[in-house]
């Protein structure tokens, strides 16, 4: 018998496209390295007022490089990252409470889905330039990512319970704990020490953290294409 997978801690928010990279390299090598992949649905905007940081796309020059860096970071990643036409909008201005809730209530009830569901939220944003705030986009997300129309409803309605609300305000709390000022934050727990880390250029050194082998974002094993 092998030694036990380390478990590793994804927080992470579809408003971010740093942590869909983050998500789909975690979710890749789950299949290749001894790991237990832990994805923690969490709200940037808490994040970000615990931190007292900002948006980099607020910052005019920040907001150009980021532009033209996830351009090449789509094929690099082999993730169909597109920016959306009215950024401030789609990002700053709706921002995704409700999908977020929604994602918690994805975990607690239907963990199983949670990926899924995860990514097809990712794809209506930051690929095609669609609404994830509004519950008739939310429904739709879920049912394409495999949820009846039933299940969908009843997630739905639980995104303004008390219970919900106050789970993802926990799990936020927790990534604030563990030191995050942004999204994603993967969290690796080896050899009972914890590990911070921050951002998706950072999987080569959590593949050294873990002794495991690192191959890029889409290792040749897989056919990682989305």
């Amino acid at each position: 018998m092998g030694p036990l997978p380390r478990t590793l801690e994804l927080f992470y928010d579809v408003l971010s496209p740093y942590s869909w990279l983050c998500f789909e390299v975690l979710c890749r090598y789950q299949k290749i390295w001894n790991i237990k992949l832990q994805l923690q649905p969490t709200l940037i905007a808490g994040i970000m007022k615990d931190s007292g940081n900002k948006p980099p796309a607020l910052l005019p020059r920040k907001g150009q490089y980021l532009k033209s860096e996830l351009s090449l970071l789509k094929h690099h990643f082999q993730v169909p990252i597109k920016f959306p036409k009215d950024f401030f909008s789609v990002i700053i201005d709706k921002g995704s409470l409700s999908a977020m809730r929604f994602l918690t209530a994805v975990n607690m009830e239907t963990p199983e889905m949670l990926e899924k569901v995860s990514r097809e939220l990712w794809m209506r944003v930051w690929s095609r330039d669609e609404d994830i705030s509004e519950p008739q986009s939310i429904l739709a997300a879920a049912e394409k990512a495999g949820l009846s129309a039933e299940q969908a409803q009843g997630l739905l309605g639980m995104i303004s319970t008390a219970e919900v609300k106050k789970k993802l305000m926990e799990v936020t709390e927790v990534a604030c704990k563990y030191g995050a000022f942004g999204l994603p934050v993967t969290v690796a727990h080896v050899d009972d020490q914890t590990h911070m880390l921050f951002g998706s250029d950072r999987m080569e050194l959590l593949a050294y953290l873990l002794g495991e082998k690192w191959m890029g974002p889409v290792p040749p094993a897989l056919n990682a294409r989305l």
